[in-house]
């Protein structure tokens, strides 16, 4: 590969990225915002790890798969995989006014269940912003 290339591949890379970020921000604004008398933030994983300690009835809800979750989860987290056809029937049983910190393993899923909850009628949610890949036990 020749330096053109080189350049040509760099630029490309970049503009995916910062279109990733560009997406991702709007998304955000729209995702996180509460209508009045409730909850929804996006944590980083010190925030997270912060405000399980401070509130320690927190339900933690993985959207990973199975054997994802198998691997490794935060404590006390709860398994019900985004993609189980199941998935608001069970979730449905968690408390809608307790606080829930949803993830999964980068933050793309979780955003989708954070809107499912959302819809559902949750009234206090927090968000592990990066997944679990950014929490560091």
């Amino acid at each position: 590969m020749n330096g053109t290339h080189f350049v040509i591949i760099a630029v490309v890379i970049l503009v995916i990225v910062v279109s990733w970020y560009v997406f991702e921000a709007g998304w955000d604004r729209r995702l996180f915002s509460a209508d009045p008398g409730k909850v929804c933030e996006n944590l980083n994983a010190i925030e997270a790890a912060a405000f399980l300690r401070e509130h320690p009835g927190t339900q933690v809800l993985d959207v990973r798969s199975e054997g994802e979750h198998a691997g490794g989860a935060l404590p006390g987290a709860v398994n019900v995989s985004l993609g189980d056809p199941a998935f608001d029937e069970k979730t449905g049983a968690l408390d809608r006014t307790r606080p829930v910190l949803v993830y999964c393993a980068g933050g793309f899923r979780s955003r989708k269940a954070v809107d499912r909850l959302k819809a559902m009628g949750f009234e206090n949610i927090r968000h592990l912003h990066r997944g679990y890949l950014s929490w560091k036990p």
